[in-house]
């Protein structure tokens, strides 16, 4: 802990500032891709601190670059910077000021846990290499990631390793946790439409109700995880909407359902996906009915690299002791830093938000500000620590090599 007291003891001067400006961000919520205040904050504060910038990725991503000295090694680190289309009920005196939209996922308090990193590195410059902050748009569904690796990301700022972070509620405030291998579950978004022949109610005899058969789906569709995935793996499939009809008296033409699957190995996704399909297909025609499906793969497993993840968690150690580190549990929700590990090597952490308050998606949840300079601090200290380590090699890259 002692190694980095220097960067708690500087972030400590300045923790006013970061929770003024989480509380500004919190109090200014804006949705995937339409973040332009933010992106616009972000662009201002990293050119005042020296770095070059680069707004407009991935529509409204940014990107700051620092070069110090005339290394060849390079790191990218990435925070997430939209909210949610939820009412803000936190009755907090920098509440939302937009309706039906707030910071209901932590979003803003990662922009500056990586903001105030980004201060001290550019300030202090204590290493050699180059260094790429990502502050990605449109994380919650709409595809940030993918948008800003579709505009070149990697390419026009390639780094050795990228790291991201996310809070925790339930976990107590700064402790960190760490887990190699898989930690978020894939995310599968089916849009199916059944359909059959409308008819009035009286006369059920002839038409080819497609509600009836939608509901039988839904059930049959139940079987998939407790009869052909293995126990020991874990899948989720989930019916969100089932939409058919307007009236009472009327069989309607046919009935949209949307669906989302998650899994934590690739070949239970694909495993899910073709069991989920052939159900949906044989269900509605037993019923006389025909189904399309339109998919999109949402979001991949999340996997840590070992290498970048023992890296991580060596630095979480150093930074706050062992007691305060521990090994994350897998997750089945899902998250699109997943897109940009399947490109390069890097690993996903989490930071406690704290105890006792509302898990994030909460119109009562908040950003907990005591651990603003921890997560900074641990963002420097990867850094600095990171440009003064030898180069680590993704498991791909050994074997290639």
């Amino acid at each position: 802990m002692a190694r980095y007291a220097h960067i708690d003891a500087w972030l400590d001067d300045i923790a006013g500032e970061l929770k003024a400006l989480r509380q500004d961000i919190h109090a200014h919520p804006e949705l995937g891709f339409e973040e332009q205040r933010t992106a616009a904050l972000v662009a201002r504060l990293l050119t005042e601190w020296g770095y070059e910038v680069h707004s407009g990725i991935g529509r409204t991503g940014v990107v700051g670059v620092l070069r110090n000295g005339n290394a060849t090694r390079s790191l990218g680190l990435r925070a997430d910077m939209d909210a949610l289309p939820i009412i803000e009920a936190t009755d907090l005196p920098y509440s939302s000021c937009h309706s039906g939209c707030m910071h209901a996922c932590g979003h803003d308090g990662h922009t500056v846990m990586l903001l105030g990193a980004a201060r001290y590195l550019a300030a202090t410059r204590n290493f050699q290499g180059t260094l790429n902050l990502i502050f990605q748009p449109a994380e919650e569904g709409q595809g940030g990631a993918e948008a800003m690796l579709a505009d070149g990301l990697l390419e026009r700022f390639p780094s050795e390793a990228l790291f991201g972070m996310h809070n925790m509620p339930g976990l107590a405030a700064g402790h960190l946790c760490f887990r190699e291998g898989p930690l978020m579950a894939s995310q599968d978004l089916l849009e199916v439409v059944i359909e059959g022949v409308g008819g009035h109610g009286s006369m059920p005899h002839l038409s080819v109700d497609p509600l009836v058969a939608a509901s039988s789906t839904v059930m049959a569709l139940q079987t998939v995880v407790g009869r052909n995935v293995d126990p020991q793996q874990a899948a989720v499939v989930t019916v969100g909407a089932l939409q058919a009809g307007e009236a009472a008296n009327v069989i309607p033409q046919s009935a949209l359902l949307r669906l989302s699957l998650r899994a934590l190995d690739a070949g239970v996704r694909e495993l899910v996906l073709e069991r989920v399909r052939a159900i949906i297909h044989s269900q509605a025609e037993s019923y006389g009915c025909r189904a399309s499906i339109s998919h999109r793969p949402a979001y991949p497993v999340l996997v840590n690299s070992p290498e970048q993840t023992t890296f991580a968690r060596r630095v979480g150690e150093e930074l706050v002791g062992a007691a305060q580190v521990q090994d994350a549990p897998t997750v089945m929700g899902s998250e699109d830093f997943a897109w940009m590990l399947e490109r390069c090597p890097g690993s996903y952490l989490f930071i406690g938000n704290g105890t006792g308050g509302p898990m994030v998606h909460n119109p009562g949840y908040d950003f907990n500000d005591d651990i603003l300079v921890r997560g900074a601090a641990y963002w420097a200290a990867l850094t600095e620590t990171w440009f003064q380590t030898p180069p680590v090699l993704s498991q791909a890259s050994a074997t290639a090599a």
